[in-house]
């Protein structure tokens, strides 16, 4: 069975957290983490998540700290997803660049700042559940 590895992250700014908001034509938008697979040029999952923060909202990120895996079966596939906690320390979305800029099928992606506190989050769908959930159960402790 081929693994999959991704990286994301969640990503702090003065009081908040940072988010991808995605959505498709027709379907309800959710929120979810910038990071995306971990590509064969990447010496680690955090040359990943610096990677994909520049490409998905032109951002660099302070040192990361892993807080969650989900391992994902699909079929013949098994996806693992490596969340991590950063701090955003600029974001300029004039740096964005990449393959989901230019495909269509990707859809929109913006970054949105939410409040650091649990009734912010509960307010966003934040996907995948185990996510916000622990995002939840974890919020304010960040605050602090």
């Amino acid at each position: 069975m081929r693994v999959r590895h991704k990286a994301r992250v969640v990503l702090l700014d003065d009081g908040h957290l940072v988010f991808l908001k995605r959505g498709w034509p027709g379907g309800d938008p959710y929120c979810t983490t910038v990071g995306g697979s971990v590509e064969p040029e990447d010496a680690d999952f955090e040359a990943t998540l610096r990677r994909e923060a520049m490409e998905e909202i032109g951002a660099t990120i302070g040192p990361a700290t892993e807080f969650l895996t989900l391992t994902e079966p699909r079929g013949t596939s098994t996806v693992v997803q490596h969340y991590f906690l950063a701090d955003l320390l600029d974001m300029d979305l004039d740096r964005r660049h990449g393959p989901e800029l230019d495909d269509p099928d990707t859809g929109d992606f913006e970054p949105v700042r939410i409040a650091l506190s649990r009734p912010a989050v509960a307010a966003v769908n934040l996907q995948p559940a185990e996510l916000a959930d622990y995002v939840l159960a974890h919020v304010e402790a960040w605050g602090t």
